[in-house]
């Protein structure tokens, strides 16, 4: 019997493991959350609106993030109040009663008492909402509200949610309060920054299923579209008990890998091209996030190498500056030196302290390196939290900007060789340059984009990559790839 590569034969370890057993948030999370949220405040009265049911009899419910860090409910159309008196909170949930004749669609909600008994929380009907808070409004001196819109650029655009219905209503009926209304998002975000033990857990469990999905990807035999990767993947993600998809996957082949978002992935695959495969799953509200760069054909041509061990480097880079103590700006700042040497060492850019003029809007005076011929080809940065988003907040990126236990996070670098791009500069003497030094080794890398991401975790011990069931280095790729594709089970 031929014995597999030691990577090979981990991938077919990991890809034949059971699905994980479920695990939630202890009850005592959520009220360690409510508690420090109350905390923050001070006294005050809080009024946290659910996400609505979907709108599309097709639509799947998904609770808004903030609420659900607050309560452990998952059903739509409901209401948490939270009333703060001299360091103490009363807390209600409002919930929403389902039609009879709905049920029979969509199933029953559970009722008052085991809503009660599953939650910690007093349950009301919806329908006493108003005349409890305006009981309320008389005795309380601050109304602090959690609107419900998924990010705040929505909630820049849209008036319309009922949240901010409500509060206009409200304002009516209670002036004094309308000029004393906060909003308690940004103390919300600085408590989610840190994860507990048992957020951190859930956190693991989503980040090995997401790599169960990029090695049943890697093993896929002789693809020939982008959906037969992303079947590939989130048929691994469900059948090890992800709930969904943490976000839209992104696979995109040759041209279609430097477009950051793209997430149509009907296109075909070539031997020889890169996929950039950007995809993780979601397990019990909590998101991973994961990216590989892979050939089709499984063998990296030499310059897909030379431009995905680049990457690699960088996020290694970084990696190393990422433990506990050590400041995330210096393991953004390691991962861009690498890349920027790196370019410049391909001729990809003029050198490591050119400029361009770039196409879009940029601070060339307060933020040098957004103007240098470098960030034309790395766009976007690399790190972000993870945890009920796939953009969680992120406690390093405030106060001392140091990583601390409990800090979940991701590393991202990516490079997007795109001539397409070049066209898009504005025609200006330094960009006429630019393009006359970097065309040709421009069509040598024409159309490549790599990213590399994997998730971490800070503990006392130290910084955990939690992603590491899914291999990232060259000759591992390879390996994984030669390999014949396990059964189905």
């Amino acid at each position: 019997m031929r014995t597999l590569p030691r990577v090979a034969a981990a991938a077919a370890v990991v890809l034949a493991a059971a699905a994980p057993a479920h695990a939630q948030l202890p009850a005592a999370d959520y009220v360690a959350h409510r508690d420090s949220l109350a905390a923050r405040l001070g006294d005050g009265l809080l009024v946290a609106f659910g996400g609505r049911a979907p709108v599309s009899p097709a639509g799947t419910f998904a609770q808004l993030p903030a609420f659900r860090w607050l309560v452990d409910y998952h059903e739509p159309d409901a209401v948490f109040v939270m009333r703060i008196e001299r360091g103490r909170a009363t807390s209600w949930l409002f919930t929403m009663p389902i039609a009879v004749r709905q049920a029979f669609y969509d199933g029953a909600r559970p009722d008052s008492a085991a809503t009660t008994a599953a939650t910690g929380v007093r349950v009301r009907s919806i329908g006493a909402l108003d005349a409890v808070l305006d009981s309320l409004a008389p005795t309380v001196s601050v109304l602090w509200t959690l609107a419900d819109f998924q990010t705040s650029d929505y909630a820049i655009q849209d008036s319309l949610t009922r949240g901010a219905v409500w509060r206009r209503t409200f304002g009516v009926r209670h002036p004094r309060l309308r000029a004393r209304t906060r909003d308690a998002h940004p103390a919300v975000y600085q408590l989610r920054a840190r994860k507990s033990p048992a957020e951190l857990a859930l956190l693991r469990t989503a980040a090995e299923i997401s790599a169960a999905g990029h090695l049943a990807a890697m093993r896929l035999p002789n693809p020939t579209h982008e959906y037969e990767l992303q079947a590939a993947l989130e048929y691994e993600f469900m059948r090890r008990g992800a709930q969904r998809p943490a976000y839209g996957s992104i696979v995109g082949g040759g041209p279609r890998g430097t477009i950051l978002h793209y997430v149509r992935n009907r296109g075909a695959l070539a031997t020889g091209d890169l996929v950039v495969i950007d995809a993780a799953a979601e397990y019990e509200g909590y998101a991973a996030d994961v990216t590989r760069t892979i050939p089709v054909g499984g063998r990296f041509t030499p310059e897909a190498r030379a431009l995905y061990q680049l990457v690699l480097d960088a996020q290694l880079a970084a990696e190393r500056n990422s433990q506990p103590g050590m400041s995330a700006l210096a393991a953004l700042d390691s991962s861009e030196a690498v890349r920027t040497r790196g370019l410049a060492r391909l001729g990809l850019i003029e050198s490591e302290d050119a400029l361009l003029d770039m196409p879009w809007r940029t601070d060339c005076v307060n933020v040098p390196r957004s103007c240098r011929q470098a960030s034309f080809w790395m766009i976007h940065g690399i790190s972000h939290g993870i945890g009920l988003e796939v953009h969680d907040p992120a406690q390093f990126y405030t106060g001392d900007r140091t990583f601390k236990p409990g800090d979940a996070f991701t590393i991202e670098p990516g490079l997007y060789i795109s001539p397409a791009m070049l066209d898009a500069l504005p025609d200006t003497p330094r960009n006429r340059a630019f393009k006359a030094k970097v065309g040709a080794a421009v069509q040598r890398y024409a159309n490549t984009g790599v990213r590399i991401e994997d998730d971490y975790i800070v503990t006392e011990q130290g910084t955990v990559r939690i992603s590491a069931g899914v291999p990232r280095t060259i000759e591992e790729i390879e390996a994984v790839m030669r390999q014949p594709r396990a059964p189905l089970p």
